[in-house]
């Protein structure tokens, strides 16, 4: 059965570029006869604000978008620290005490065309270790390095020059070769919060999403995504993802344009089909 969802952040208001991408969500969902969820991805503590939340689910039931189920990230943390224990355990999952600018953007989806998150130089990274090939640590360390310590950032450990191929049912097929196009990327960080990515593939899992539908600014974390699908032994979804919305100058499309923002286009007297003429 096709299982989609709706991923806003509650960090400003949802404009013309997400209209699109949600109702091309919800449409592929109903033309499938299939269920919708809402996830509220809250998790960006610094921006998130519940009036955002209570304006997207207004605007979204404005454009016409239903949907049948609810999640909230931020009641899901024991979940994430469950998947980062078992990363852990792996020994893919390394402690980064790295002071990165990037680090402060890494709860929030990246955009390739904009502040992706950029190749990690692997000053931190460690060795593979298993608890039967790692003779360079004894048992203590060992143990050690596989407990989620507190106010630490974490990377997963990328396997270099092995490409991540996956067909996209929108903008066909995609190649990303980790330690070329990205690193060790981040996965939990020092406020004990998860990432983008690790928070995503764990809910995409909990709720049996079929198919993601999103913007293809994120594409390349796709790939991310597959290698955390892989590390924790979860199925990957198909994915869909959409063209993405750019102003007059060919900016994409972003939280910053409120002059295109729905309630904005509502508040000048256009009507739900006017805007989705738009798309």
């Amino acid at each position: 059965m096709y299982t989609g969802r709706l991923a806003p952040s509650p960090t400003g208001l949802l404009h013309l570029g997400h209209a699109r991408t949600f109702w091309t969500a919800f449409t592929r969902a109903r033309d499938a006869n299939g269920t919708l969820w809402l996830r509220n991805e809250d998790l960006d503590t610094q921006r998130a604000r519940p009036e955002f939340t209570f304006a997207m689910k207004e605007d979204l039931h404005w454009l016409g978008i239903t949907w049948q189920h609810e999640l909230t990230q931020s009641t899901r943390l024991a979940a994430y620290r469950a998947a980062m224990q078992q990363l852990l355990a792996t020994g893919l999952a390394y402690p980064c005490t790295c002071s990165r600018r990037d680090l402060a953007n890494s709860i929030a989806a990246p955009h390739e065309d904009t502040d992706d998150e950029p190749i990690y130089n692997n000053r931190c990274r460690l060795p593979l270790a298993t608890k039967t090939g790692a003779p360079h640590l004894d048992s203590e360390m060992w143990e050690k390095q596989r407990e989620l310590q507190p106010h630490t950032n974490y990377r997963l450990r990328v396997p270099d020059n092995l490409p991540i191929t996956f067909t996209d049912l929108h903008a066909g097929p995609q190649s990303f070769t980790p330690g070329v196009d990205f690193g060790d990327f981040l996965i939990w960080r020092k406020d004990n919060l998860p990432s983008y990515q690790l928070a995503c593939v764990v809910d995409d899992a909990h709720q049996h999403i079929t198919e993601v539908v999103r913007g293809r600014d994120l594409l390349k974390s796709t790939a991310r995504q597959i290698l955390l699908q892989r590390a924790l032994q979860l199925p990957t979804p198909t994915y869909f993802h959409t063209d993405l919305m750019r102003d007059a100058t060919g900016l994409r499309l972003a939280k910053r344009h409120d002059a295109l923002s729905l309630r904005t286009l509502s508040a000048s007297g256009l009507t739900p089909a006017q805007v989705r003429a738009m798309f």
